[in-house]
Parts: C-alpha cells; sequence; structure tokens
C-alpha cells in the first residue's frame, strides 16, 4: 500500500471515529438533560411516600432512608416501573401504538394509591408538552402521545429516548438515578440529612445500581409487579398526613 493511500486510510477512520463520538456525545448529553432535575416535570413535589415514612419514623434517620429508598429501588421500581419502562421503549422502537398504550394502562392500574397514580399522570403531561413544544421529535412520536388521555411518566419518557436512540440500559441507568435523586433530595428536607449524608446515600444507591439493572432486564412479562405492602399502606397513609411538603 502506497503511502497516499495509507493517509486516506488514517483520515477515514479519524472521520468515522470523530463522528461516532459525535453521536455518543448527543446521546449522553441528551440522557442527562432528560435525568436533570431542572426538567420541567414536576418531580421535586413528590417523595413517593417517604415523607410518611419519616413521619412514622421508618426513616428517620440516615440508615432508615437508606433501607427505605434502597428496598423501593429494588421491590418497587425494578420489579413494576423501570420493567414496564423498558417494555414501553420496546414498543416506541417497534411504533406499536397498541402496545404503548397497553402498557401505559397496565402501569396506572399498578399504582399503589390516588396520590401515585395523579404523580405519573401529571409528570407524564408535563414531559409530553416538554417534547411537543422543543420541535426535536417526530411528528407522529408527538401525535401518538398527544392521542393518550392519560399519559403515563415512563411512557413519555421511553418515547424521548427512543427518539433519540440512546441504549435501553443508558437509559434505565438515567431513568433509576433521577428517581433516586430526587428521592435522596427528598430525604436531605425530610429527616433531615446534610448535604454530606446525601452524597453518602447516593453513593450506597450507586453501589445498588448494577444488580438493580440486571435484575429488570431479567424480569419476564408474567412477573412484572410490585408486592410491597409497606409501600402501598405508606401511600394511602400519606393522602391524611396532617402536614405535608410532598405531594405523595
Amino acid at each position: 500500500m502506497d503511502r497516499g493511500a495509507v493517509t486516506t486510510t488514517i483520515m477515514d477512520m479519524a472521520i468515522s471515529t470523530s463522528m461516532t463520538n459525535v453521536v455518543a456525545d448527543l446521546s449522553l448529553a441528551r440522557l442527562l438533560r432528560l435525568a436533570s432535575p431542572v426538567l420541567p416535570v414536576g418531580a421535586f413535589s413528590y417523595s413517593q411516600t417517604l415523607e410518611w415514612a419519616v413521619e412514622a419514623g421508618t426513616a428517620k434517620d440516615f440508615a432508615g432512608a437508606q433501607r427505605w429508598i434502597v428496598d423501593a429501588m429494588r421491590l418497587t421500581m425494578a420489579r413494576c416501573e423501570a420493567s414496564v419502562f423498558l417494555r414501553l421503549m420496546h414498543a416506541w422502537q417497534k411504533n406499536d401504538v397498541a402496545m404503548i398504550e397497553h402498557w401505559n394502562d397496565f402501569f396506572l392500574a399498578t399504582r399503589e394509591g390516588a396520590e401515585l397514580r395523579a404523580e405519573t399522570i401529571q409528570m407524564g403531561r408535563a414531559l409530553r408538552s416538554v417534547i411537543s413544544r422543543s420541535g426535536e421529535f417526530p411528528a407522529a412520536t408527538c401525535a401518538a402521545l398527544e392521542n393518550i388521555d392519560e399519559p403515563v411518566y415512563p411512557a413519555v419518557f421511553a418515547a424521548a429516548v427512543t427518539s433519540w436512540n440512546i441504549d435501553a440500559r443508558a437509559a434505565l441507568t438515567a431513568y433509576l438515578w433521577s428517581w433516586a435523586e430526587n428521592q435522596v433530595v427528598a430525604a436531605m428536607k425530610l429527616v433531615p440529612l446534610g448535604q454530606t449524608d446525601g452524597q453518602r446515600l447516593l453513593s450506597t444507591i450507586i453501589d445498588a445500581l448494577p444488580a438493580t439493572l440486571d435484575s429488570i432486564l431479567a424480569v419476564e412479562d408474567d412477573d412484572i409487579g410490585s408486592l410491597a405492602h409497606g409501600f402501598a399502606i405508606a401511600s394511602a397513609k400519606h393522602e391524611t398526613q396532617y402536614t405535608r411538603l410532598f405531594r405523595s
């Protein structure tokens, strides 16, 4: 091979690598944007029963909050919400509207209380509004979302990451991280915890993420659903809690 051909090959490889890096960079930045606490969906106003757990003394300190949040991630998020989110991604990838609506309605039916049901619909509608107004997403995706009367948050989040061709495991990581970070912020206000303890708590959640992700990817359709009686009771109790900072 002559010197000119070698130079051309090296340049082609560099261009290919550069294009691959650009795609990867865009995917990461978009994923960080969706997982950011500044995403205007109102997540900060929900504690997902943690407020009642603190009031009841179950999560009254660092150890209790850690146990409650990690258990919730493993037993409710992984077994139900995150598993449904993964199937919604697959449905969006296939443009299967019937399957999207099926899993949307399935998730609504699994909500343990009125507050949790209202939360996922409110956040879903808020994110749908962001998507429809941004001009960044396919018209067909926006139309399909508008046709869902009560869009749940995982359905709309799945539509966004699928439109951007983001890897499923990376999308799951961001989805869980966003939920976990919001839980830790709530714990910092409610327990309360200092900033250092908040970071310690996030560290334990990060350590639990890989195994949690593996468990989500292994869940079969017939096994989806959480059987967390304490979580359901906490949701019901929070509805009549005397003083509240959060809406769930």
